[in-house]
């Protein structure tokens, strides 16, 4: 029933840009994402899953993996149900599939009962 779908992957360059968008529905009545905390995580080939970032319910704390502070922000548009991880100056190490989840909690970071299908980011010249 709860659904996550990520988007805005892609290739490319060092240095660039992209906006993941993460776009929420199938909460109960009277419910949306606002009330819960949506991290993003990501996984590169052969590596382990890894924390980049978290918002938390509707008071809206923010946290991020130590190796993208100040290049990632997060952000809530919570009429549209949807969270956005801006990535700025982007690194080959950026390089992963990037999935965004919720455990229906208050507080980051989820666990992970519901994830998206996930979003190839590449970061190559």
């Amino acid at each position: 029933q709860v659904q996550l779908v990520e988007s805005g992957g892609g290739l490319v360059q060092p240095g660039g840009s992209l906006r993941l968008s993460c776009v929420t529905s199938g909460f109960k009545p009277g419910f949306t994402s606002a009330n819960y905390a949506i991290g993003w995580f990501r996984q590169a080939p052969g590596k382990e899953r890894e924390r980049v970032s978290c918002t938390s319910s509707t008071i809206g704390n923010t946290y991020y993996a130590d190796s993208v502070i100040g290049r990632f922000t997060i952000s809530r548009d919570n009429a549209k149900n949807t969270v956005f991880l801006q990535m700025n100056n982007l690194e080959p190490e950026d390089s992963a599939i990037y999935y965004c989840a919720t455990d229906l909690y208050y507080y980051c970071w989820p666990t992970g009962d519901y994830w998206g299908q996930g979003t190839q980011v590449t970061v190559s010249s």
